[in-house]
């Protein structure tokens, strides 16, 4: 009855009056504004701490000190079209070079006797292949290296190399 009376009032208080009991009564527009604003607020929270979180986890981040520290090892010098293969890691001590011109495709080039690699380029636009035996044995450890290749270390001595076609 309470609900009947409410409506004989006038127009004016008459509506005020079923809005406020519906908004009190069912909760509905009062409550999804309130549950709505609580909703942002939190989501605003979280946004917040997990940037937060992303920063400080960025700034604490190992890896940027150490990539900082060693430096990358500088590539050595090897003109386009040459295999170029270095005595020591890191490109370093006497450097030996064999070009196309001179090295016959796909045949076993051994290096001097005694001889040995430990850093290579391959800059003759097809692949190389670098044999641990200096007779370019598949028994021993081999690897194939593709044109634009810059390998500082190889896992072996390098004693023989050969030329591919493609």
């Amino acid at each position: 009855m309470r609900h009947v009376h409410r409506t004989r009032r006038t127009r004016s208080t008459c509506t005020h009056s079923i809005r406020t009991h519906s908004i009190r009564a069912h909760g509905i527009r009062a409550h999804g504004i309130r549950a709505h604003r609580g909703h942002r607020a939190r989501r605003a929270a979280l946004t917040a701490l997990l940037t937060a979180a992303a920063a400080v986890l960025t700034a604490l981040t190992p890896q940027t000190a150490v990539s900082a520290a060693v430096p990358a090892p500088r590539l050595g010098e090897c003109a386009a079209g040459e295999l170029c293969l270095w005595e020591r890691v890191d490109f370093k001590g006497p450097r030996r070079t064999h070009e196309l011109a001179d090295t016959d495709i796909e045949s076993c080039v051994p290096l001097p006797r005694g001889a040995s690699v430990a850093s290579l380029a391959n800059r003759t636009g097809r692949p190389v292949t670098a044999y641990q035996s200096a007779e370019c044995a598949e028994t021993g450890e081999f690897d194939t290296y593709p044109s634009g290749s810059w390998a500082p270390r190889t896992d072996y001595r390098v004693r023989a190399v050969k030329i591919w076609e493609n």
